[in-house]
């Protein structure tokens, strides 16, 4: 079969589920023709994903609700006005995902949660007109399962994610919702495991004397750093996406930053004591694979609900600040949860049977 991804250009999440996804079905004799990635003006494709997909990728705007930031979190109001000041060009994004579909004509397009190819099938009806289905996968998509609880006050807060779940979504023919933990699906939706790299079933975990932890906001730095001039005995290695800074910055022989790198990511998490981190999901799933006590600071909505779900699957503890020292106190406590490895090594043929039908 031939598949087309499209996916959201947001962090690092969509990304790496993209590439483990390609590696699935290509093992399986199935083909990647081609990837679109909906950016913006803030956001660029990683060098890792371009080198790794082996696919021929296609860049265009896209809407995202991350790109403004206000004391260190995003401004949901100032991103809302960025994307509606912007409607010619997204008039050619929905242009371009279209003719790429047309031209291409896949089996299936993969939808990593980007927007304009959601937008494109509800005003194309490309599934119906050409014949080309739409699968969606995203962790997102667990929150429009009935069978997953949560409560009023929660239904508001998350209710953005929602909206943008259906839009993405709507003429999906099969919806996939990632999540910690199995659960009955409801409708189209199916719930499967986490699409782990393949890197991090070849390291062995360790515990280590330091706290690996992930910075998505450079902005976070200062906080952190302050932290360690209190508490300067504690090793911290710390990753950022600080634009020039240099590969290594060393604050002194215990507080170390480096730039993003995904191999020296993995093992400076499979090595480390415990982690602390903005709440992206695929990174909390590695440290729940790893069996890493987690702090989940979250800087947006999608992030609050990563942090809250993990939180019910025992990955950690939630914070508003980078506080080590309640890490710290929390690793004691610590109890891993004892199926997540088996539920995500059940990925692979989860995967190959709702997307291509075939049973391993």
């Amino acid at each position: 079969m031939k598949f087309l991804f499209t996916v959201q250009g947001e962090g690092r999440g969509h990304y790496t589920q993209a590439l483990s996804l390609s590696s699935i079905l290509r093992k399986h004799g199935h083909e990647v023709v081609a990837v679109l990635v909906g950016t913006s003006e803030t956001r660029q494709i990683p060098a890792f994903f371009r080198e790794k997909i082996n696919a021929p990728v296609h860049e265009y705007s896209s809407p995202n609700f991350t790109s403004f930031y206000k004391d260190k979190k995003p401004s949901i109001f100032l991103s809302v006005l960025n994307n509606i000041s912007r409607p010619f060009i997204y008039r050619k994004s929905i242009h371009l995902v279209r003719d790429t579909i047309r031209d291409i004509r896949p089996d299936v397009v993969i939808n990593f949660y980007e927007m304009i190819t959601g937008m494109v099938y509800q005003i194309y009806k490309l599934d119906k007109k050409l014949g080309v289905p739409m699968i969606c996968l995203a962790h997102q998509y667990v929150l429009l399962n009935s069978n997953y609880k949560t409560s009023r006050e929660q239904d508001v807060k998350y209710s953005l994610i929602r909206m943008l779940s259906m839009i993405t979504s709507r003429r999906a023919s099969k919806i996939l919702a990632l999540s910690f933990r199995d659960m009955p699906g409801s409708g189209k939706i199916v719930t499967v495991p986490p699409l782990l790299r393949s890197e991090v079933f070849k390291i062995e975990p360790s515990e280590g004397d330091y706290i690996h932890g992930y910075m998505l906001n450079t902005g976070f730095y200062n906080e952190i750093l302050n932290w360690h001039n209190k508490h300067p005995e504690i090793p911290l290695r710390f990753f950022w996406d600080k634009k020039d800074a240099e590969e290594l910055t060393e604050v002194d022989e215990n507080f170390i930053l480096y730039t993003l790198n995904d191999d020296r990511f993995l093992k400076s998490m499979a090595g480390s004591k415990a982690y602390a981190t903005t709440s992206g999901f695929e990174s909390v799933c590695e440290a729940l694979y790893f069996r890493k006590p987690i702090l989940m600071i979250p800087v947006h909505v999608e992030q609050e609900f990563n942090a809250y779900d993990a939180g019910l699957s025992g990955a950690g503890i939630t914070g508003k600040k980078f506080k080590l020292d309640e890490l710290i106190n929390f690793i004691p406590k610590y109890s891993p949860d004892e199926k997540f490895r088996d539920w995500v090594h059940q990925a692979e043929s989860k995967f190959i049977k709702e997307i291509t039908g075939e049973e391993l």
